[in-house]
């Protein structure tokens, strides 16, 4: 998945096709409720996938819910087409891990 530095009209658009998630400065984030030990599950499976991929979200687990946070590093921090692959496909596997949307 390439990782060159997205414009910000290609970040709007790949942000229209992912609901829930929202732009943090040159960070997606999105939060699942799901309590601790199924939201620890869930991040093994995530991190499963992250290692194949060779890509990995800054994850913060709370008894409650689950955020991820996502952002090529190693071009400095900036958005890019991996990101927005990766937050996909955290999106599948918190359905399969039954995690709800968190509502802020």
């Amino acid at each position: 998945m390439g990782k060159d530095p997205l414009a910000n009209g290609e970040i709007a658009a790949k942000l229209a096709e992912l609901p829930g998630w929202v732009r943090e400065g040159d960070t997606i984030t999105r939060t699942f409720e799901i309590r601790y030990h199924g939201g620890v599950a869930m991040i093994v499976n995530v991190a499963d996938v992250e290692r194949l991929i060779g890509h990995h979200a800054d994850i913060d687990l709370r008894w409650d819910h689950v955020r991820f946070g996502i952002t090529t590093h190693d071009v400095g921090h900036r958005l890019t087409a991996a990101d927005f692959d990766l937050a996909a496909r955290i999106d599948r596997i918190a359905a399969a891990h039954q995690a709800q949307p968190h509502n802020a």
